[in-house]
């Protein structure tokens, strides 16, 4: 049977785990997906926002630069930070402030269309978005309804409703779904909301058609990133402590750094024998 949300459960599940992202050349929203102490730690939090790689894409540069251990000249990544913007509100509607922090790239992936990033703040995050359980998106139809959650043209978070319209989507050979809950731009990097509250995707497409020298956007053609793809994503990024408490991020991030080892010895590897 499905969850029936209260208002004030409605403001904190689908509304007040959406936040703002800024970077150099624009932004567009986030959602956080993870607020919790550091292992060993109790006043110490760690929080990490989900949003679009291409939200924060003017934040990531690769350049060749000269590596001394390999000797030569390898792609490297600059990650500048971004902002994240996150909300409190008065009475369920009224916003009473937005603590801005800064927030650090953690992992990113272009093809996804999809990036995590850590508040550098101590502090805990009191809403976090409930992702909807791992491996049972088949149990979600055309015409159930959704929320569709972002900073539309960089405002406030604003919610809009709508139904899921289709879940046979593909863009660049990779799978989206849509729906009809109006979005635009700056909703990129937000979130798609069941109506229990439950997270199930990030708006990241919009339909564009031209409209003679302009064009215009169709705005209940929304394409989003579904929930299978996140899961994927995080597992792709050893970043399973975000849905799995099983897992910690102290292990989580050893695993990443031992990839990332055993990549560089493999590219020393490869320029010895070249």
């Amino acid at each position: 049977m499905a969850r029936i949300l209260n208002d004030k459960q409605w403001h904190e599940k689908i509304l007040y785990p959406v936040c703002r992202v800024r970077s150099p050349k624009g932004g567009g929203s986030g959602t956080v997906l993870y607020s919790a102490p550091v292992p060993g730690e109790t006043d110490i939090h760690e929080t990490y926002i989900l949003t679009n790689h291409h939200v924060i894409e003017a934040c990531i540069k690769i350049e060749k630069l000269w590596d001394s251990v390999v000797k030569r000249k390898i792609d490297k990544e600059q990650l500048e930070r971004a902002s994240v913007e996150i909300f409190t509100y008065m009475n369920l509607s009224r916003r009473d402030s937005g603590a801005t922090y800064e927030a650090e790239i953690m992992a990113y992936n272009e093809q996804h269309d999809l990036a995590v990033l850590k508040l550098s703040t101590p502090r805990k995050v009191d809403y976090v978005a409930e992702l909807y359980p791992k491996d049972e998106e088949k149990k979600l139809y055309i015409n159930t309804k959704v929320w569709a959650v972002g900073c539309s043209l960089l405002h406030d978070p604003l919610p809009h409703s709508g139904t899921i319209s289709s879940v046979t989507e593909r863009i660049d050979n990779v799978a989206y779904w849509m729906s009809s809950a109006p979005i635009i731009f700056g909703n990129s990097g937000g979130a798609v909301f069941l109506d229990d509250g439950r997270f199930i995707g990030v708006p990241s497409r919009v339909v564009v058609v031209p409209m003679g020298f302009s064009q215009s956007v169709v705005s209940f053609m929304g394409y989003f990133i579904p929930v299978d793809r996140i899961y994927k994503f995080l597992i792709e990024q050893d970043l399973q402590f975000i849905y799995d408490s099983s897992e910690t991020s102290t292990a989580c991030f050893k695993r990443r750094e031992d990839k990332q080892k055993m990549a560089m010895e493999a590219l020393i590897s490869k320029g010895d024998e070249s």
